[in-house]
């Protein structure tokens, strides 16, 4: 944990003993996630610096893919304080070591709906930027599948600001109707690197996420060596700095119906100087707009979509661009409760679709971006016990990826993945 991380922490235990005279309900939760992998790839994965799309190598693989832990504490003032803790253990054959630390902890304060209707929420700290539509368990674990998509894939691995989020709602009970409408702004500093690994391992599929002040390791390529365009870039990217002082901002407006689903438009921009670069880590200038719907047809059947596009740019001190780079990814989903066949809600399918891409702009010799894939999850769910859930997951994506011919792998490459989990949640 970095000094920041420790500040807040530190900041929150204080928090507390001043507040012991308040009445306060303190919440733990979490989830223990074991699995059993059986991978085949023909390249390394991208946690252990392959252009694999998998978070594991080839082969069978017993791992604790997740043990993450949610704590809260809420007072009767509308004030509450959260952290999240994540632990991602070594499995057999990947190589990557086990590591963790905080992932989330914040102050949230949430006001009493006005007379009109509007309620106020603010919270100060690191946190995700509310984007996602699949992550919605504890821990930043998803409930229905085992693997995130492309898109939240990276934004766990990416994006995560140390910041302030203020968001206005109109509730529509208060007004006559019968959908919500919000709006959020958040300012935040610490995500200037955000682009790097998105470039150059590309879009990949996991449930990894990246712990605060964690560097990420990413695949060999020609522009690293010396006297080549890169070759003052560090072998790990660290993408929760501040490098430039600059505050960059993200936005988004939510449209909630009652008992039916939502819709919601967001735009991030971390306004980093791409030209700027401390101990051989680049601000990259990222931005991305993000557009997503979860819909409840019926009781049964819910469908999850989202679409995030984008750019980013790296550039050398002469303000020549290095790494310039638009990405698209997109995602429908289909979950299936099959109350009515079986009986009883235990059981649960999901089929999520995948397209993603990365259009390589630049001229930089022996960095080539560009990518084109597709992707297939099937998933399947059994509520054993309250605590206990059994998952089923298929995994397959076909990408093109010039950038594997520089260490000799196929540039097309079909990719597979069974897994079947064990989860426990308290």
């Amino acid at each position: 944990m970095n000094k920041i991380g420790v500040n807040i922490f530190l900041a929150l235990l204080v928090f507390f003993q001043l507040q012991n005279s308040q009445a306060a309900e303190f919440t733990a939760h979490g989830i223990v996630d074991l699995r059993v992998s059986q991978v085949s790839s023909s390249d390394k994965s991208y946690l252990t610096g392959g252009q694999g799309k998998f978070a594991l190598a080839d082969g069978l693989q017993f791992s604790i893919a997740q043990a993450g832990a949610d704590l809260s504490v809420t007072w009767d003032n509308g004030l509450s304080a959260h952290g999240v803790v994540n632990a991602f253990l070594k499995g057999t054959g990947d190589g990557e070591s086990s590591v963790a630390n905080i992932t989330e902890v914040y102050f949230k304060y949430r006001t009493l709906p006005s007379a009109s209707g509007y309620r106020l929420q603010t919270r100060v700290g690191i946190f995700y930027p509310d984007i996602s539509l699949e992550n919605n368990a504890y821990a930043w674990a998803s409930k229905d599948t085992l693997n995130s998509s492309t898109i939240n894939t990276w934004i766990g691995e990416e994006i995560r600001v140390l910041g302030s989020e203020f968001k206005l709602t109109r509730l529509g009970r208060m007004n006559d109707d019968a959908f919500d409408l919000s709006l959020s702004a958040t300012a935040f500093v610490n995500n200037d690197p955000t682009g790097a690994l998105l470039a150059w391992h590309g879009w990949t599929t996991s449930s990894r996420q990246t712990l605060w002040t964690e560097k990420r390791i990413f695949p060999w390529f020609p522009a690293l060596e010396d006297g080549q365009a890169l070759a003052g870039q560090a072998r790990k990217s660290d993408p929760f700095l501040e490098i430039d002082d600059r505050i960059g901002y993200h936005v988004r407006g939510e449209w909630l119906l009652h008992r039916k689903g939502e819709l919601s438009a967001g735009y991030y921009d971390n306004r980093a100087t791409p030209y700027i670069v401390i101990d051989g880590q680049y601000a990259w200038r990222t931005r991305f707009f993000h557009l997503g719907t979860r819909w409840k047809f019926n009781r049964n059947v819910t469908l999850v979509a989202q679409y995030l596009s984008g750019d980013t740019l790296m550039q050398s001190h002469l303000k020549e661009d290095v790494v310039n780079n638009d990405y698209t990814s997109a995602f429908i989903s289909l979950t299936y409760k099959w109350q009515q066949l079986i009986g009883n809600k235990k059981h649960r399918s999901t089929i999520r679709l995948e397209d993603f891409s990365i259009r390589d702009n630049d001229n930089t010799w022996g960095d080539n971006n560009n990518e084109d894939g597709q992707a297939l999850t099937l998933s399947h769910s059994y509520r054993f016990t309250k605590h206990w859930l059994l998952l089923a997951e298929f995994n397959y994506i076909d990408s093109h990826r010039p950038a594997r011919y520089y260490t000799h792998q196929a540039v097309d490459l079909v990719e597979k993945q069974l897994q079947l989990a064990a989860r426990y949640f308290f």
